[in-house]
């Protein structure tokens, strides 16, 4: 931590040098020596070397100044010292044979790479269904949608709802967001100009998530704008940055970075107890949950098989890692090693079962930063890591009003996320006046955020079949490209791609049509024939012209077991189906 601002050696060799200080003191203490000859001894030396590196003089305003800092430490330091050999194991157990101050050059390098990969995948993939969802022609047109905000809100319609769109809500500016957060995506990759480039893929992708209201509400979304938002103070300045020559990341914005997994990880096991759903407190909900997920992927399917003793343990392993890793973030290396390896572990068996779009990718980038320059060297070739600073030589200090910027957003992002937190556990939520003020606030920007997935297990699994005829008698059924419909269809991986309408499908079945008012807009276009929403659907069975009426009529679906697959070839089996929504039909004029 001092660097090369305090000389260090080993009594042995340079005790004769001192003859001033006893040998007894030498074998009992750390010694520091001062130039103007001044001798400190214990923990006070200790404090007073630290107190050298520039903004670490804590310690020892501390010990001189508080009452009883001083027993305390010195008390400490001799128990430590009398027990050397237990507590040096117990250093090597935590942080390795290197116990020096690290380094995330080589941490940030990756997680900004892998940001832009998923900053990739979600533009192009809301890009590849942007026309059919809210485009003109689309089930909840932007364009409509900021008209009724305008006349509702006023002028707060800027503040309250934060999107580019203001400026234009057509067809060809919507493409111009989701092409050019692609595009910005590309540059992050490629480490151009990373601070700027992700305020831009921050800007974007917000005006698009404020205007896809239901298609864009999903915790996913919300991640990797509270993920980008921290990442531009994460990210280093300049147009090229290099390795060599970049500033060192930020200790406060990688802080952040990793105050936001533990919050995304810990609340997850949290909501889950708080909720008082009778399936997690009987570490039962994986019985249901492999069949009653969005979108089960085939392996899925086999998990779903395993026995009860199994989904079991399945579920005790879950909650442990998900209240229990967290806490190692703040722990030396290799405890954090330990919670990198059982997170992402997690988020590998949640990606193999279920399809959860880029939410997996999203966290194993956050945990990333549990792995410092030390740890990720061999993974890289070796002309890599031979070009990282090794020192404060040759390094660039980050600017003083970048740190002030930096410490004002922590100091907000603490103080809401914070409250957040506390609310967890409260079944009151009643917030201070300024608090709420300040949540509030930041709210419309959705980069400070609460978390918390499947607080409640689904136990059984609803299934809307929408149906169109020419004559109200004959049934022909609109085939999905994810959900389940057909019972022969195994189940897919679609991640990381996200399929919104299939998604919104799931929750639609959730409840009655009318607490989902997207759904009769994606009704009404498939009795106009809308191209760019059938182009959401695998099977149109009106090829030529659209049907006169729909219906949605909603079923029970199952996962078979192994025998009858083997026998029927299907995946699910279904009980008798009622209706969801009464026959529509357009009105004509």
């Amino acid at each position: 931590m001092t660097r090369d601002l305090v000389e260090y050696a080993p009594s042995q060799e340079v005790a004769g040098l001192f003859p001033e200080i006893p040998r007894e003191q030498f074998d009992a203490s750390v010694v520091l020596v001062e130039p103007d000859g001044s001798v400190w001894y214990g923990a006070e030396a200790a404090f007073r070397a630290l107190a050298s590196a520039p903004g670490r003089g804590g310690a020892l305003w501390v010990y001189r100044h508080v009452p009883g800092a001083a027993r305390v430490s010195e008390r400490a330091y001799r128990f430590v010292a009398e027990h050397r050999r237990g507590f040096s194991r117990i250093t090597r157990w935590l942080w390795g044979e290197h116990v020096e101050p690290p380094n995330y050059h080589l941490a940030r390098w990756l997680f900004l790479r892998v940001l832009g990969i998923i900053y990739l995948v979600a533009f192009l993939s809301l890009g590849a269904q942007a026309a059919g969802l809210i485009g003109s022609d689309g089930i909840l047109p932007a364009a409509r949608f900021l008209e009724a905000v305008r006349q509702s809100l006023g002028p707060e319609r800027y503040r309250l709802l934060p999107t580019l769109c203001w400026l234009s809500a057509s067809d060809a500016f919507l493409r111009f967001l989701w092409a050019g957060g692609a595009f910005l995506s590309v540059l992050l990759i490629l480490g151009v100009a990373p601070a700027p480039v992700l305020f831009g893929l921050w800007a974007f992708y917000l005006s698009l998530t404020n205007v896809g209201h239901d298609f864009l509400n999903f915790q996913w979304d919300a991640l990797l704008l509270e993920t980008g938002f921290l990442a531009i103070f994460f990210a280093p300045g300049g147009l090229r940055p290099s390795l060599a020559r970049a500033s060192p990341p930020s200790s406060a914005a990688l802080a952040l970075l990793r105050w936001l997994l533990f919050r995304l990880m810990f609340a997850s096991g949290v909501v889950k107890l708080t909720s008082d759903d009778p399936t997690w407190w009987s570490l039962t909900a994986l019985k249901f949950h492999y069949e009653s997920q969005p979108l089960p992927t085939w392996i899925g399917w086999y998990a779903h098989q395993l026995p009860l003793w199994f989904q079991k343990i399945s579920t005790g392993t879950m909650f442990a890692i998900e209240l229990g890793a967290p806490f190692l973030i703040w722990m030396p290396r290799r405890p954090r090693v330990v919670a990198f390896l059982a997170m992402v572990g997690l988020q590998l068996l949640i990606a193999l079962t279920g399809n959860y779009c880029f939410f997996n990718l999203l966290a194993f980038a956050l945990c990333l930063l549990l792995l410092d320059d030390r740890i990720l060297s061999p993974l890289f070739p070796k002309r890599i890591p031979e070009r990282l600073p090794g020192g404060a030589a040759g390094v660039r200090t980050s600017r003083p009003l970048r740190k002030i910027v930096v410490g004002a957003v922590a100091i907000l992002v603490l103080l809401v996320s914070g409250f957040q937190m506390a609310g967890l556990f409260r079944r009151n939520r009643n917030y201070p006046q300024m608090a709420r003020a300040v949540i509030s606030a930041v709210a419309p920007f959705r980069s400070i955020n609460g978390y918390g997935l499947f607080a409640r297990m689904t136990t059984a699994r609803a299934e809307i079949i929408v149906e169109g005829s020419d004559d109200a008698r004959s049934w022909r059924a609109y085939e999905f490209k994810w959900k389940p419909g057909n019972l022969a269809k195994r189940p897919e991986f679609v991640e990381p791609h996200q399929p919104r309408l299939d998604w919104q499908m799931w929750f639609a079945a959730l409840g009655d049509y009318r607490r989902s008012p997207w759904f009769m807009g994606f009704m009404q276009r498939l009795l106009e024939g809308s191209p760019e929403v059938l182009a959401l659907l695998e099977k149109n069975p009106f090829p030529h012209a659209p049907p006169r009426y729909l219906r949605a009529m909603i079923y029970q679906y199952h996962f078979t077991d192994l025998a009858t697959r083997r026998a029927t070839g299907h995946w699910w089996r279904r009980d008798e189906g009622r209706p969801y929504c009464p026959i529509v039909s357009l009105r004509r004029g």
